[in-house]
């Protein structure tokens, strides 16, 4: 496996769980934010943040996770 396929398995899998933590959280973390909004890579910080703030050690777990 290249240098490069392993990078883009990586992003996938972080654009994945910020997805999947936009809609698990969305209510406690996200709530102001238009609850269709597609999450991309570019979007993988806004997600971070929230979680930081308002997702309790669980969420800021799943942040740090994603800073990996």
């Amino acid at each position: 496996m290249s240098e490069s396929e392993k990078l883009e398995r990586d992003c996938a899998r972080r654009v994945d769980l910020a997805r999947k933590a936009f809609k698990e959280y969305f209510a406690l973390c996200f709530w102001s934010s238009d609850p269709n909004r597609e999450i991309h890579e570019e979007d993988i910080p806004f997600v971070i943040r929230g979680l930081r703030h308002y997702g309790g050690h669980r969420g800021y777990r799943i942040a740090a996770e994603l800073c990996r």
